[in-house]
């Protein structure tokens, strides 16, 4: 996960709000990534899990989304999406051919971890205390979607195809 030209300790709370949806966005986008793969791989149980996840980061986004309008209407944002790298999305490789719901799960719950991560690195940098309050309440969130998940893998016992070899084969199309 990486960020480039932001500056923790000078971001406002409109920038900080457009960061947190970019975050979002670039999760949603790559779970769709990641769901297309799978639906290529004729894995169709975990590429629904992460349409799931696609809904899921989609509808924080647009909470999210929201706020923002109603605090700063239309304003420009500052804070791109070439600033922000996996700062929530799964890494690309996670995807593989025959690939369980468990995995899916288990690759979610690394996304949601590693996000969590990124809020609480930031928060002692800031200085705004309105932009530290909203990343206490983005790690707030991405505990409760870490809960989701533990639920969820607890309705998923790992089978011996969680422990195959998961090394992609060509497929056709």
């Amino acid at each position: 996960m990486t960020t480039r030209g932001i500056d923790f300790s000078q971001l406002s709370l409109m920038d900080a709000l457009d960061l947190a949806l970019l975050i979002e966005e670039e999760a949603r986008d790559r779970y769709e990534e990641l769901a297309d793969q799978l639906e290529v791989h004729h894995t169709p149980d975990a590429s629904a899990f992460f349409r799931k996840m696609v809904k899921v980061e989609e509808l924080h986004r647009a909470t999210l989304d929201k706020r923002r309008a109603e605090l700063f209407q239309a304003a420009p944002r500052k804070v791109t999406r070439s600033m922000i790298f996996d700062v929530e999305a799964p890494e690309y490789d996670e995807a593989r051919a025959n690939m369980t719901p468990r995995l899916a799960l288990q690759a979610a719950m690394k996304s949601e971890v590693k996000a969590y991560h990124f809020f609480a690195a930031a928060v002692p940098r800031v200085k705004d205390a309105a932009v530290k309050k909203l990343f206490e309440e983005l790690m707030e969130e991405e505990i409760a979607h870490q809960s989701w998940v533990k639920a969820e893998l607890a309705q998923h016992p790992e089978t011996p195809a969680d422990k195959q070899d998961m090394s992609d084969e060509p497929v056709a199309h």
